[in-house]
């Protein structure tokens, strides 16, 4: 028998069979004689322990009388039933539990002497407060919804972890408040109802064993061992990557609770199409053992020691199921396979391609050590589990992708086409190696005295305005899909939609506070495996029907959400980057022509350039302060040129967005890196290192004691740090205003400090917005001197 472990309680618990004694009296007094005398042979029994009435305090005395207590609850325990119902004697909530079924007892005797049987994710407070609410539900009359599912988890004889659903009969019970219960109103109802976690407050209105559960439950057990175990394997799959689990153990449990076999072991293999190769996953996943592979880092799909054995799988996109690896080893063409298998201690196992728009993603693989254990019909499962892998798998291959290209952009300059190949090999070796115990090492490339100009035009706020169309375009959707459930409620009589709708309206809840970096993605897939299922399979009348087509056709076809305030934004972003890099790649060749220099441009929320000019550079052509003038007043002009673009852009753009304009002005030469290692270019030295301090921070930073930003839209901020610098600038801003492209009034201030970097200073010019004949015309540093001249 076990025992409640929680120590407090409103109730004062009496395990009372008072209930069952008067239906059985009431069973005596009647006519059947065989009926009439079974209820008096038993009340007789019972008559002399007038306990079974008044109620049992002493769990011993249930010990004592344990076989009389079987023949009195005969009728709710029917002995055809009880190896097949898991069900015993309980009291709601609590942990005391007596009179097993046969099937029950055998269930906690393969648990071991040790298990203790507890509630899951059921702690102290909550018990309390759960009491509390079935004392206002049962006394008070309310009907306050409390029914949240509660598990039992119990290992089997052989490890493998079963989940059961547990369902309570309070048909017995009895609930009678004593003396110092307190007479609730309904403002102290209403009061509970609004603090759930306020367990003081539970308290005080239902004070320690201030009321009487009497009588006793029947608790119901229902194996749901597979459905929770998908369910756990579906919050795995979906969690952040920073808050997976680096180990592979928890999902090899999963898997093992799912196929009830309990020496599982999963494995996994990508398959890469384009060069037609198995190859195991990065190494953040390399806990997730791959048996085809079998510690080799890739293999090719036509290697000898598979033969023909796994075209069902490439070609047919069929899975291979081997119930039993050494029959399998004798069929003439699987020798090499089957050996292979056979020297990894796998007797059987199933190699199962995962599959999307008809390409195969990766192989799962599942083995055991024990022939015939995984076979053509537990196989099945799988289909539970596959979609599932599917979505996991293809998100895992595009961030591959992605960071396969971020290395290619980040470790090389621009790649011929012809040769991007070779290129693409090495940095996927290099994506595949990369870890904390290998060094992968890339030639630097050094430049040295060169002079740094660098410049941005940034979309403002763009951030926040992306976060709030992501919003907006999910609290849409999330409308939508509630308005056409609740059309659906009048249909079809689904308890399951109101669970959905409710869940529904908890995304929208979650999208009135910040945006988290995985919502979106979580709101997307509960959408895709959870709601459209149920659109497309449930019978519709016209008008509903019409609704959700309409619905379907909203959808964006590539990410299967709404897309409307999203695609204005993102339009926007796109037409403003590429006339803004457009402008500036056409105007930097013919910078190039002014002397030759290193140009990176760099398309974010906005264009940002870097450029560094130097001897170095150019060796074969010398090089003076004037051309490093020249290109100054070229990127100041470029910007102004940039700005007047972005104006005369804004009003025809779908979502309006402002810019602002920025340059960082560094008179000392530096030396840069070309790392393969590293970001892209380094600078050596605690000065040059000052200089990418600034380039990093000075976007974001204020005006010296002011909470204002140094830079504001349609106007060109210039950061300087020396007396000189401001005077060259100053006759470039005076020079450009006698040429009506930049207004008459100059603000001059200090820049905050910036991460120890101080004495930085600025000018700010607003752009003449409305004279674009004059950004036409090319103005040189020689013309500025004939001007003052």
């Amino acid at each position: 028998m076990s025992t409640n472990s929680f120590t407090e309680s409103p109730f004062k618990t009496l395990i009372s069979f008072h209930k069952l004694i008067e239906n059985l009296e009431e069973i005596a007094a009647t006519n059947v004689d065989y009926r009439s005398n079974y209820a008096k042979a038993l009340l007789k029994e019972i008559a002399p322990f007038p306990e079974f009435r008044d109620g049992i305090e002493d769990l011993g005395f249930i010990r004592q009388h344990e076989t009389l207590i079987h023949n009195l609850l005969a009728d709710l325990f029917p002995t055809a039933l009880t190896h097949n119902e898991i069900k015993a004697i309980s009291i709601p909530f609590q942990n005391i539990t007596f009179n097993y079924t046969e099937r029950f007892k055998k269930i906690l005797q393969n648990a071991g002497m040790t298990f203790d049987m507890e509630i899951r994710d059921f702690e102290e407070n909550q018990f309390y407060i759960f009491n509390c609410i079935l004392i206002l539900n049962a006394y008070y009359g309310q009907h306050f919804d409390f029914n949240r599912p509660l598990f039992y988890d119990i290992p089997s004889a052989d490890g493998i972890m079963n989940h059961y659903r547990i369902l309570y009969n309070a048909d017995f019970i009895e609930i009678i408040p004593t003396k110092n219960a307190p007479d609730l109103s309904q403002d102290d109802i209403d009061l509970l109802m609004n603090n759930y976690d306020n367990i003081k407050l539970w308290k005080a209105k239902f004070p320690i064993e201030s009321w009487i559960l009497k009588g006793f439950g029947i608790v119901s057990l229902i194996d749901v061992t597979r459905e929770n175990a998908i369910s756990n394997l579906k919050s795995n799959l979906l969690k952040s990557e920073s808050s997976k689990t680096k180990s592979n153990l928890d999902f090899e449990s999963i898997f093992r609770s799912i196929f009830k076999i309990s020496d599982l072991r999963i494995g996994f293999t990508i398959y890469n199409e384009e060069e037609e190769k198995f190859t195991t996953p990065s190494h953040e996943e390399k806990e997730m053992k791959s048996f085809i592979l079998n510690g080799l880092e890739e293999i090719d799909c036509k290697n000898t020691i598979y033969g023909c054995s796994l075209e069902a799988i490439l070609e047919e996109k069929k899975s291979i199921i081997i119930g039993d690896t050494e029959q399998f080893a004798q069929i003439s063409g699987n020798e090499k396979l089957g050996q292979y298998l056979l020297d990894q201690n796998i007797r059987s196992c199933i190699f199962s391609p995962v599959i999307k728009d008809n390409n195969i993603l990766g192989i799962i693989e599942l083995v055991s050590a024990k022939p015939k254990e995984l076979n053509t019909i537990n196989a099945t499962n799988l289909e539970l589990i596959l979609p599932y892998l599917i979505d996991t798998l293809e998100r895992y291959k595009t961030d591959m992708q992605y960071q396969i290209e971020a290395i290619i952009q980040r470790e090389y300059t621009a790649i011929h086409s012809s040769v991007y190949w070779k290129f693409r090999r090495e940095a996927l070796k290099y994506y595949q190696t990369n870890s904390p115990n290998k060094d992968y090492i890339f030639k630097e490339i050094i430049f040295k005295e060169v002079y740094p100009l660098y410049g941005q035009i940034d979309i403002k706020g763009s951030s926040e305005h992306r976060n709030e169309t992501v919003k907006e375009d999910l609290k849409n959707q999330l409308t939508t899909l509630i308005q056409l459930l609740e059309k659906q409620k009048s249909n079809e009589s689904l308890v399951l939609l109101e669970q959905r709708i409710f869940e529904l309206q908890s995304f929208a809840q979650q999208l009135e506070s910040s945006l988290k970096a995985d919502t979106e993605q979580q709101i997307q897939n509960y959408i895709e495996t959870e709601i459209h299922p149920i659109l497309k399979n449930t019978k519709m009348d016209i008008e509903s029907g019409r609704a959700t087509k309409n619905y379907f056709e909203s959808l964006d076809e590539k990410t299967g959400m709404f897309y409307q305030s999203r695609k204005q934004f993102d339009n926007a972003m796109s037409v403003i980057n590429k006339k803004l890099a457009a402008v500036l790649d056409k105007k930097q060749v013919e910078a190039q022509l002014i002397y030759p220099h290193y140009y990176e441009r760099f398309k974010t929320d906005g264009v940002e350039h870097n450029l560094y000019i130097g001897a170095s550079i150019a060796p074969t052509k010398p090089f003076n302060a004037l051309y490093l003038q020249n290109l100054r007043l070229w990127q100041l002009q470029t910007l102004c040129e940039m700005e007047i673009e972005h104006h005369q852009l804004k009003a025809t753009l779908p979502y309006e967005l402002d810019v602002t304009s920025l340059i960082l002005v560094f008179s000392s030469p530096i030396s840069i890196r070309f790392r393969m290692d590293e970001k892209r270019f380094d600078v050596d030295g605690t000065y040059n290192a000052r200089y990418e301090v600034v380039k990093k921070r000075i976007d974001k930073a204020n005006i010296k004691g002011t909470k204002e930003r140094i830079t504001q839209k349609e106007k060109i901020t210039i950061v300087y740090s020396h007396n000189a610098e401001e005077n060259e600038y100053l006759k470039y801003i005076k020079y450009l205003q006698f040429k009506n492209l930049l207004e008459p009034n100059i603000e001059q201030f200090e820049v905050e400090e910036l991460q120890g970097v101080s004495g930085l200073r600025a000018f700010r010019v607003k752009v003449v917005n409305n004279n674009l004949e004059s950004y036409v015309q090319n103005n040189t540093y020689q013309d500025l001197l004939n001007e003052q001249n």
